[in-house]
């Protein structure tokens, strides 16, 4: 079995490891952490089907970036939306057969990536170029732009200028899901683009990028907005309450 083979066969079974087990215990956090007040963002839903359909428009429309900003909203939903199409596309390699509607989608993810180069590009250059935003940016925005934007830029170019053997790719991730391993492509590019997924499955749990399951645990936007139709108690507090 060669070296690389074995060595990147190591190093998924670590972030795959690292990814879960983080994004289970942020997630715990998220649940054990009370919500004393009630502070929905006005102006807000008073029932469970509106706050549900508020954070659907949320995470499909990113509603409030729409609001906060035109430019902010076109970079953010073109990177979103490349990065959903391209992650559906590499279903491809953890399924067989390969889902019909994986299929559907395929010949879209292969230009999403394009999609996400150009949302990640404009949202780079607005941490750099537009000083209020400038100001608030720490390395780690810098280097999270610059981790996802190089993932992308390696996909791509294995797509369009070094083609790899797609099908060794496929194998090498099936027969880690079943612990029987295949060999790896020795492609350096590929190699790289790898390397690079791992990584960012490694600092996922641990980054800003969180927001992506933390939004639906924000209290501005998970709370239904009825203080004055029922009293809103955290539990904490109710076992405090000289009424209960």
């Amino acid at each position: 079995m060669p070296l690389a083979t074995i060595l990147f066969a190591l190093l998924f079974y670590a972030a795959a490891a690292v990814l879960a087990g983080g994004l289970a215990y942020r997630i715990v956090g998220y649940l054990r952490t009370p919500a004393p007040l009630k502070i929905p963002t006005t102006p807000a839903p008073t029932t469970r089907g509106g706050v549900a359909l508020r954070l659907l428009r949320e995470v499909a429309l990113f509603e409030s970036l729409f609001k906060a900003g035109l430019w902010l909203w076109i970079f953010a939903w073109l990177f979103h939306a490349g990065l959903a199409l391209v992650l559906l596309r590499h279903l491809r390699y953890f399924t067989e057969p390969v889902w019909s509607w994986v299929a559907f989608v395929g010949p879209f993810g292969v230009y999403a990536g394009f999609a996400m180069v150009a949302g990640l590009a404009g949202l780079w250059v607005r941490r750099v170029f537009v000083p209020r935003v400038r100001y608030i940016s720490t390395p780690s925005d810098h280097l999270m732009i610059a981790l996802l934007l190089a993932i992308a830029l390696t996909g791509l170019a294995m797509k369009f200028v070094a083609h790899t053997d797609v099908v060794a790719v496929k194998s090498f991730f099936l027969g880690l899901m079943t612990f029987r391993w295949h060999p790896l492509p020795d492609d350096g590019l590929l190699l790289v683009h790898l390397g690079l997924v791992a990584a960012l499955m490694i600092v996922f749990p641990y980054s800003k990028l969180l927001h992506a399951p933390g939004i639906f645990f924000s209290p501005s936007r998970n709370q239904v907005d009825d203080p004055r139709e029922r009293r809103h108690l955290a539990p904490w507090a109710a076992r405090l309450d000289p009424k209960n």
